[in-house]
C-alpha cells in the first residue's frame, strides 16, 4: 500500500468534488469477494476493485466502506477471523488496525452495513457502477432497484485519470517489468517450437516479479485478428508474430505494450512496406501529444498517415482529406488509437467507456476504426494513454467493403489481394502526458525501428 496519507488524501478530495457539485448523503463503497472457479474453495486469482485499492488500498475480499458526504465520517465494514480461519490462513491483523492504517477510524463487522443503511433512510446513497457479479447481487440486496451515482462516477474518474506522481512511479515499474517481459519472448522466438511456449517464458516474468499479467497475452502469427488469444501455433518462417502483452505490478498498476516481429528475424520487402508505415504512424502520434491536444485529433492525423504510406504502395488512392472523412483508414485499423491506462489496463472503463474517454460536447463516432476510439478527451498532465497503431489485412472485412461498396473509388481491391496472408501489424508504447508534452514510459524502450528489431532479433 502507500502511505495513509495518501488514502485519506484521496478520500478528503472526493468528499469535497461531490459537495462541491451539491452532492450529499453517502457514498458506498463495495470491494471484490473471492469468485470459485470450479467449486467453492477453489476461486480464481485474487484481484481486488480497482476503485476500492485508490482509496482504501486494503488487499482482501469481503470489504466495505461508507463516507458521509455531509459529516465526513468514514467506517469501514469487515469481519475478522475466527479459529477456522487461523487454521487454513494463520493469524491476521484485526479489521480495526488494516482501517487505521489507512486513515479510517471507525469500523465494524460486515453485518452492520446493512444496518448503517437502513438509518440513512431518505438520504441519497451514491455508489459506482459494479463490474463484478457478487457486487451487482450484494449492491441490489442492500439498494433494492437503486442505480449507480452518475454524480459519483463522475468525481471519481476526475481524480483516478490524473495520475499522481506516486502512480507514476509505479506505473514506470510496471512498463520495466513489460519490457523485460516483451524481451524474453523477442528472444525465444524460435522456428518450429509453438507460441504457447514463448507465452509460458512471457509469464513466468510477470509472476515472478509482479502480480501477473495485466490481460490475456496476445502472441500470434495471426495478427490480423485483433485480440487473438490462441497460441496453440508452430512457429513458421516468413511470419509475422503479433505480442500484445502487459504486466500488472504488486501495487497493481498496470503497462501495455505490442511489438511486431518477423518469425524469420528479417521482414519481408512487403513486410518492411506495412511496418515503415507503422512506425511512423506510432512517432508522429507521440510528437503529437501534449495537454490541450484532443486524442481524437491524434487519432485522424495517424490515420492520414497511414493512408499516406497505403497510398504511395498502390493500395488506396485519391485526396488523403476525403479518405479520412470516409473512414477508410478503419479498413486497415478497426480500433482506436489508444486507451486510458493505470490501475486498469484499459483504465476505469468499468465506470463507463464514453464517460471515461469522452468530456461533454464530444461525440463517439459511428465510423469504423475511429467510433473504437476510446480515449477522444484534451489531454492534461498526468493522463497515462496507449499509442498503438496497426494495419491490417482482414480478408472478410475487405471482402465486405468491396461487396457493399463501403470503400468507394478509394480502395485498390485487386491490389489489395495479394495481401490476405499477409496478416497484421500492431506497434504500441505507453505515454504519460506531461506539463510540455509527453514521455515514454518505463526507463527504456522496446526496439520499434525495422532496423532495430533486426538487430535485436539477431543477437
Amino acid at each position: 500500500m502507500f502511505s495513509k496519507e495518501v488514502y485519506v488524501r484521496r478520500r478528503a478530495a472526493l468528499l469535497e468534488k461531490m459537495r462541491s457539485e451539491g452532492q450529499s448523503g453517502l457514498v458506498l463503497f463495495i470491494g471484490n469477494a473471492e469468485a470459485p472457479a470450479q467449486y467453492k474453495n477453489n476461486c480464481y486469482k485474487w484481484r481486488q476493485e480497482s476503485s476500492w485499492l485508490y482509496f482504501f488500498g486494503i488487499d482482501e475480499p469481503l470489504y466495505a466502506a461508507v463516507l458521509d458526504i455531509d459529516s465526513g465520517e468514514e467506517t469501514i465494514f469487515a469481519n475478522d477471523v475466527e479459529l477456522d480461519d487461523i487454521i487454513w490462513m494463520g493469524p491476521q491483523t484485526p479489521v480495526r488496525e488494516k482501517a487505521l492504517a489507512v486513515g479510517v477510524k471507525n469500523s465494524a463487522p460486515l453485518s452492520k452495513l446493512e444496518e448503517c443503511l437502513e438509518k440513512a433512510a431518505g438520504r441519497d446513497v451514491h455508489f459506482l457502477p459494479p463490474s463484478r457479479y457478487y457486487n451487482t447481487m450484494r449492491l441490489e440486496a442492500l439498494l433494492p432497484g437503486k442505480t449507480p451515482s452518475e454524480a459519483l462516477t463522475k468525481a471519481v474518474i476526475g481524480l483516478r485519470i490524473i495520475k499522481e506522481d506516486i502512480e507514476i512511479q509505479e506505473i514506470d515499474k510496471a512498463c520495466d517489468l513489460g519490457i523485460q517481459m516483451h524481451s524474453v519472448a523477442r528472444d525465444a522466438i524460435r522456428l518450429g517450437i509453438v507460441e504457447q511456449e514463448i507465452v509460458g517464458l512471457m509469464e513466468g516474468i510477470a509472476l515472478a516479479k509482479g502480480w501477473g499479467t495485466s490481460f490475456p497475452t496476445i502472441l500470434t502469427q495471426h495478427g490480423e485478428t485483433l485480440h487473438n488469444h490462441l497460441h496453440d501455433k508452430v512457429i513458421e518462417p516468413g511470419k509475422l508474430m503479433v505480442i500484445d502483452a502487459g504486466v500488472e505490478n504488486n501495487m497493481h498498476y498496470a503497462s501495455d505494450f505490442t511489438r511486431t516481429y518477423p518469425t524469420s528475424g528479417k521482414f519481408t520487402t512487403k513486410q518492411r512496406e506495412i511496418y515503415q508505415i507503422v512506425f511512423e504512424c506510432n512517432e508522429l502520434a507521440f510528437s503529437l501529444t501534449k495537454p490541450g491536444v484532443t486524442y481524437r485529433e491524434v487519432h485522424l492525423a495517424t490515420a492520414r498517415k497511414m493512408l499516406e504510406g497505403l497510398s504511395a504502395l498502390g493500395l488506396v488512392k485519391g485526396d488523403l482529406d476525403e479518405m479520412v472523412a470516409a473512414g477508410i483508414a478503419g479498413l486497415f485499423q478497426p480500433h482506436g488509437l489508444g486507451h486510458n491506462m493505470g490501475l486498469d489496463v484499459h483504465d476505469m472503463e468499468d465506470l463507463g467507456e464514453n464517460l471515461v474517454g469522452y468530456e461533454p460536447g464530444q461525440t463517439r463516432a459511428r465510423q469504423l476504426g475511429l467510433g473504437s476510439l476510446r480515449m477522444a478527451r484534451h489531454l492534461a498532465p498526468g493522463y497515462v494513454i496507449t499509442d498503438e497503431p496497426g494495419i491490417y489485412f482482414i480478408p472478410a472485412l475487405i471482402e465486405k467493403f468491396k461487396r457493399e461498396g463501403l470503400g468507394g473509388d478509394f480502395v485498390n481491391y485487386q491490389a489489395l489481394e495479394g495481401y490476405y496472408d499477409f496478416g497484421g501489424i500492431r506497434l504500441e508504447d505507453d505515454v504519460l502526458v506531461t506539463a510540455d508534452g509527453a514521455r515514454r514510459l518505463g526507463s527504456g524502450r522496446l526496439p520499434i525501428s525495422p532496423d532495430d528489431v533486426e538487430k535485436a532479433m539477431a543477437k
